[in-house]
């Protein structure tokens, strides 16, 4: 158990960000697999840009790595551009 105050509310702030990290991943994660497995051109068209915005935030936030962002944002546009 934690000594000292600060490290309690340390604790406290720790999880409350991991948690919500957790949701805004696994929201992004939703969102990437919806746009990959679209079958309409139009309608990946129309959802990649809000799906590159919550993969930038991600990485602005650092819950996933810049590189990781990249990689995600440049095979979405190969698949958009393949249909």
């Amino acid at each position: 158990m934690a000594n000292h105050k600060s490290a309690l509310k340390r604790i406290r702030q720790t999880e409350k960000k991991r948690l919500s990290n957790k949701y805004y991943a696994k929201t992004t994660r939703n969102a990437v697999k919806k746009l990959r497995l679209s079958e309409d051109k139009d309608e990946a068209v129309k959802m990649y840009p809000e799906v590159v915005a919550m993969i930038d935030k991600l990485a602005k936030k650092n819950v996933i790595h810049k590189n990781k962002a990249s990689n995600l944002k440049s095979k979405l546009a190969l698949q958009i551009n393949r249909m």
